[in-house]
């Protein structure tokens, strides 16, 4: 039995954000159809570390595959070389069971959180958004910024991070890449001044996003909170949102960005409008002005790992990517 095996590198060039986030509309699509399976992930703490060993198994609609990511989060990323999340995706053949590839799975992650992202700022933010605050400088941060210039004509954009110099440091990254003007923000409520578009994608346990510093017509993409008792935004910055999620049960089960608003009493569980699924094939309703406050709740579905490997897989399989290994 052959296996491909695949690095992060080449992942990186097989999977572009675009191709991801097109891959994952229609993720997003079948699985609010109730064509794709995934349990919620079951999250291990691993005894004196402060990290979570997470599974996290599915099986996509859209694309008929079959595929499991087995995934490590360590937020020591300053004292070590490794990044904060770690692991592996592997793509079984969902007609007989066999393995069919063995994936790094730090860049997957990266790629489809901020297509997620991307795809619900293409469904819900105003088409003529064109300022942007990403309020992090890790690795989602740079993945957002991509996905972010890919769904909106984006002229401005403004990081702030809780350490300056990271901040510093990736608004030079990005400036080599790009034309766009690019500054670093002092404070979270200068980052989303007037801002259009606003990703939260930092490790905060507390809210660092008020509710009083939106503008009106803010689309906010909430990603970096994926526990029940963490959140980046303040109650008052949901209540006075439109809030879509990617999965509902995933939302009223692991987001305490809603979970703890719904706790105060802020909310009822009929705040959650719709899953972006459900806006995509008209289920339910997105934008209806520009005034209106939008907010996606992103938590990251085992699908879109499942999603990707699979386009991962057929790419390189077409360009001739990976090594095949004898198992």
């Amino acid at each position: 039995m052959k296996v491909l095996i695949i690095d992060r590198q080449q992942i990186k060039e097989l999977l572009p954000m675009r191709a991801c986030m097109d891959v994952l509309a229609n993720t997003f699509r079948a699985y609010s159809r109730g064509e794709s399976v995934q349990p919620l992930r079951t999250m291990m703490k691993v005894p004196g570390s402060g990290g979570i060993l997470a599974p996290m198994p599915g099986y996509d609609g859209a694309s008929k595959a079959l595929a499991g990511k087995l995934i490590t989060v360590f937020h020591n990323e300053s004292e070590t070389k490794f990044d904060s999340h770690q692991g592996l995706v592997v793509l079984f053949s969902a007609k007989h069971g066999n393995p069919l590839a063995i994936m790094d799975a730090i860049e997957i992650t990266a790629i489809r959180t901020a297509a997620a992202s991307g795809v619900a700022t293409e469904t819900l933010a105003r088409k003529e958004a064109a300022t942007l605050a990403i309020l992090g400088s890790g690795v989602q941060a740079r993945s957002h910024f991509t996905a972010m210039t890919e769904a909106r004509n984006i002229q401005s954009v403004r990081i702030w991070s809780q350490t300056s110099k990271n901040a510093q440091k990736l608004a030079e990254e990005l400036s080599d890449l790009s034309s766009t003007d690019i500054t670093v923000s002092n404070d979270v409520q200068t980052a989303v001044d007037n801002a259009h578009i606003v990703c939260t994608v930092t490790t905060a346990a507390e809210p660092i996003l008020e509710g009083a510093w939106l503008s009106p017509g803010a689309h906010i993409n909430a990603v970096g909170s994926s526990m029940a008792k963490r959140r980046e935004l303040d109650s008052e910055a949901v209540v006075n949102s439109k809030l879509y999620v990617d999965s509902r049960e995933s939302a009223t089960n692991e987001a305490g960005d809603f979970l703890i608003p719904l706790s105060e009493g802020a909310v009822s569980h009929d705040h959650i409008l719709g899953e972006i699924g459900e806006v995509l094939e008209g289920g339910a309703d997105g934008r209806q002005s520009s005034d209106e406050i939008t907010l996606f709740k992103s938590l990251g579905m085992a699908v879109e790992d499942v999603a990707a490997a699979q386009y991962i897989y057929s790419q390189a399989k077409e360009k001739g990517g990976g090594v095949w290994v004898d198992m």
